[in-house]
């Protein structure tokens, strides 16, 4: 029996409420003897830490770099190895974008390119007033080949989604996005016989549009990547029995929350506006997803201080979780992104998870290094779910 296989018939729905706090991108590298979250002053996270119980989590095994969709697949009780899910579904449901039978979607990013070079991925992360503007531009402009309809859907600052729809397209293509700056364009490739047509359908698209926003600096280019289908995957209340929320901002979030049955709640970017929706909504879930993009943008940016920063914004506002009582309160990450690293790592993601019926570590504060100490132990993150279902007393008993 698999293990999501034996949650699903040992889960029971009952009151009680699970509130999941995850701060993205939330470890880090110490610079200076410190990480981000060490340097933060972040008292409410430290007194919370010493009443719970604390641990380490590896979104799929150790070693592994993940990708947004795979760690949070994981943290909601989905092995990420049998569900493997393009971002550009996530994006497109986030975005509202109505996906068919016969479409494929996929993330995008207006990108800066310059000699022959990707110089910047994000393209000086443009205005979204801008980002309407380019697509715009690009659906007036591109033709339709080959009978393949495309239209671009904008997101917030550099980001959008694409949708091809035709008869016939596969996902089996490789991301077109060397992922790295200063380095050339990457074009797609098919990842089985399949996909030919959609990857030269999709080189023809990127070759398109770099010529229409060839005067359009610092956006005079696009990458694409995560191509995806409608993919079938149980609902968290059918596996779980949850009454589930999401609270996010961006959009591949909350795509992903709808695609596993979850209702989005939307919020503003700010810690202080992600728990004003979680205190006007609490009454009518039990279990809410509560997401805090500004950890992550500012790791992948390189900035240090503003990760720092962020974190101690979150901490300010703890507090107005703590009053909600919840039966069982986890505090961890999807992933790491160190400001030294400026990109996703695979370092393990601090975890504390406070209940009445979990065990006391005593932790002096909250951190990779005491997370670390603590009896949770270094586990993968596919287990974090069982877990506050065990604590919240959702779980039936195994075996006589």
């Amino acid at each position: 029996m698999k293990r999501e296989d034996l949650t699903k018939e040992l889960s029971i729905g009952t009151g009680t409420k699970i509130v999941l706090l995850i701060l993205d991108g939330l470890g880090g590298l110490p610079r200076g003897g410190k990480t981000e979250l060490e340097s933060a002053r972040t008292p409410n996270l430290d007194e919370l830490a010493a009443a719970g119980a604390g641990g380490l989590t590896d979104p799929v095994f150790r070693g592994i770099t993940p990708g947004s969709g795979p760690a949070h697949l994981a943290l909601f009780g989905y092995d990420p190895l049998r569900y493997q899910l393009g971002r550009g579904i996530l994006e497109a449901l986030g975005e509202g974008v109505e996906v068919g039978r016969d479409d494929l979607v996929a993330r995008g990013n207006f990108a800066t390119l310059r000699d022959g070079l990707v110089v910047d991925r994000r393209a000086g992360r443009i205005p979204t007033s801008v980002n309407e503007n380019l697509c715009r531009k690009l659906n007036s402009a591109l033709s339709l080949r080959g009978g393949v309809a495309v239209r671009l859907y904008p997101g917030k600052e550099h980001r959008f989604v694409v949708r091809f729809t035709s008869q016939g397209l596969s996902d089996a293509v490789s991301d077109a996005d060397p992922q790295k700056e200063n380095k050339p364009p990457l074009p797609a490739h098919p990842l089985s016989p399949e996909g030919e047509k959609t990857a030269a359908l999709v080189n023809s698209f990127i070759q398109d549009a770099t010529d229409i926003l060839k005067d359009s600096a610092p956006a005079n280019t696009v990458l694409v990547r995560g191509f995806s289908k409608f993919p079938a995957i149980p609902t968290m209340a059918e596996l779980y029995k949850l009454k589930p929320a999401a609270i996010a901002n961006y959009p591949m979030y909350k795509g992903l929350a709808k695609l596993l049955g979850m209702t989005v709640l939307n919020a503003g970017p700010e810690a202080a506006d992600l728990f004003q929706v979680l205190e006007s909504h609490y009454a009518g879930f039990d279990f809410f997803y509560v997401h805090y993009k500004k950890t992550d943008t500012a790791g992948e940016d390189g900035d240090f201080e503003a990760k720092v920063s962020a974190i101690e914004k979150f901490d300010r506002e703890l507090p107005r979780v703590l009053a909600l009582r919840p039966e069982v309160l986890v505090v961890t990450s999807d992933h790491s992104t160190p400001a030294l690293w400026k990109g996703h790592s695979w370092h393990p993601n601090p975890f504390l998870l406070v209940s009445k019926t979990a065990r006391v570590d005593g932790l002096s504060g909250f951190s990779e290094k005491e997370c670390g100490r603590g009896s949770l132990g270094r586990f993968e993150s596919i287990y974090a779910l069982p877990l506050m279902l065990a604590h919240a007393g959702k779980l039936m008993k195994f075996g006589a």
